[in-house]
């Protein structure tokens, strides 16, 4: 492990990350919020002497080219703890203990959405748009942003494209990895601005329509509203909302080949693509008749709740038009089941996503295959072609740790809480980036209540979660830390 490598990239990202923090200092001029310059001015200034510091030891641009996989893991690892830490000060300035700052960037910087503020009347309009602004960046990912932007680390992107979203398959788009990640972070800017468009037209003043359309776009969740999207009471702006939803969770590597073949349908032939839309499609359906004959909602009220909270919760946005805490306990349960579904690889959603259920289901049918013809070779394929050994080791070590993290998680919890529902969902919540949970934890609701002890356990489970846990389990392994 080459640490000066490792410093010299971190110190790259905390200058330009420093730089960043201009945009909510214009945002605070603009509303003339003045006293909110301060916070943030005082931010950018200390990330960019951290920057300075840690780059004090000069590096060969030829080592960062020639970075290790082990090395790259642990930049990205610890990019997202620096991003995570540098997003904590401005909270500080507004009362919160370190703890609650911790918790409130965390959640933003994962797109988790669980918040831990109870009076929203007390924050400045520049805060919400700050811990907002903190989940568009991390949505499409901090570090493929500077892979896209600086031309220090391009030739080093490759290994830490794949360190920050370790998807199924190394799937890219074009062959050099600073224009993919240009691309993706073009298809991530055009959608925010779509969606922001469409929601002004629909009644929203601009400010709302910029909250609401970085925070969903990024699958966040983030208001600067108490009730979320339930605040706005338009059912056309909800459908709006749950449909830019449901397209943030599609693989951007698919729009972005829809888009340059000029062809939609490149999108559909797509085997997760269509997965997510059955999946989509029944869970709102099933979710749908739930309330429909068990809370005795309205056909289209029901139809429209369940397209927006299934979606809401599979792609792990976090938004709420209703408070499902109020929901029999059929409905409770059929969302439950969205927490861990997930969206589609290479996108800006949480949870396990759909490629992996996917393999789940096709791996099972091979060993059932193999106990009736044992002789009989049934190779897996995902999206028709041959997933290797590799691939496959990668997916079972994922999902087995994704469960025995969340079950670990709970279980401390629940030591902690004294509280079943709130220590199996919170932990769901928490590990799957989705943001509410079940219990006092509810859309409508804020994590503040909960012990010290249980958000840090939080915080960790969002940034294991948001690096889709290889990373982290490289890091407990004492070998990455070798010579």
């Amino acid at each position: 492990m080459r640490y000066n490598i490792i410093f010299s990239i971190l110190g790259l990202m905390s200058k330009y990350i420093g730089i960043l923090f201009v945009i909510p200092i214009i945002c605070a001029i603009l509303l003339k919020e003045n006293s909110a310059i301060i916070p943030f001015l005082t931010t950018g200034i200390v990330a960019i002497v951290l920057g300075f510091l840690l780059t004090i030891k000069k590096t060969e641009q030829k080592e960062i080219d020639n970075i290790k996989k082990s090395e790259s893991l642990a930049t990205v690892f610890f990019a997202w703890i620096l991003f995570a830490i540098i997003c904590t000060i401005p909270y500080l300035f507004y009362g919160m203990d370190f703890t609650n700052a911790s918790f409130e960037a965390m959640s933003g910087v994962t797109t988790t959405g669980a918040s831990i503020m109870d009076d929203y009347s007390i924050y400045p309009k520049t805060l919400f748009f700050f811990r907002s602004l903190t989940q568009w960046f991390g949505g499409m990912g901090i570090v493929v942003l500077f892979i896209a932007v600086l031309p220090g680390i391009s030739v080093a992107g490759r290994q830490m494209f794949y360190a920050e979203a370790p998807a199924p398959t190394e799937d890219k788009p074009t062959p050099r990895i600073r224009y993919t990640a240009s691309w993706l972070w073009g298809i991530y800017l055009a959608l925010t601005l779509i969606e922001l468009v469409i929601l002004k037209f629909l009644g929203l003043d601009f400010f709302d329509a910029t909250i609401t359309s970085i925070s969903t776009i990024a699958t966040g969740g983030f208001s600067h509203m108490p009730n979320s999207i339930y605040d706005f009471h338009n059912s056309s702006i909800s459908l709006c909302v749950a449909i830019f939803i449901f397209i943030a969770g599609i693989n951007y590597i698919l729009i972005y080949r829809g888009l340059k073949q000029r062809k939609v349908s490149h999108i559909f032939k797509s085997e997760e693509f269509r997965w997510y839309l059955i999946i989509t499609a029944f869970l709102t359906l099933l979710l749908a008749g739930s309330l429909f004959i068990n809370s005795h909602y309205e056909i289209k009220k029901a139809l429209l709740n369940s397209f927006f909270e299934i979606t809401a919760t599979m792609t792990s946005t976090g938004f709420a038009v209703d408070n499902y805490i109020n929901w029999d306990a059929a409905s409770k349960v059929i969302l439950f089941l969205a927490f861990f579904t997930g969206g589609c690889a290479t996108s800006t959603s949480g949870g396990i996503k759909i490629i992996r259920w996917i393999f789940v289901g096709k791996y099972l049918k091979r060993e059932l295959n193999k106990i009736m013809h044992p002789q009989g070779v049934y190779p897996i394929k995902l999206e028709g072609a041959p997933v290797g050994q590799d691939i496959i080791s990668q997916m079972v070590t994922f999902i087995i740790f994704y469960i025995v993290i969340f079950a670990l998680g709970a279980f401390l919890i629940v030591l902690i809480e004294n509280n079943t529902t709130i220590a199996i969902s919170s932990s769901a919540a928490a590990i799957g980036n989705i943001g509410p949970a079940f219990g006092i934890l509810g859309p409508m609701d804020s994590f503040n209540s909960l012990h010290g002890l249980t958000k840090w356990i939080l915080i960790l489970l969002m940034l294991i979660g948001r690096l889709e846990i290889i990373p982290f389990l490289a890091i407990l392994n004492r070998d990455l830390w070798k010579n």
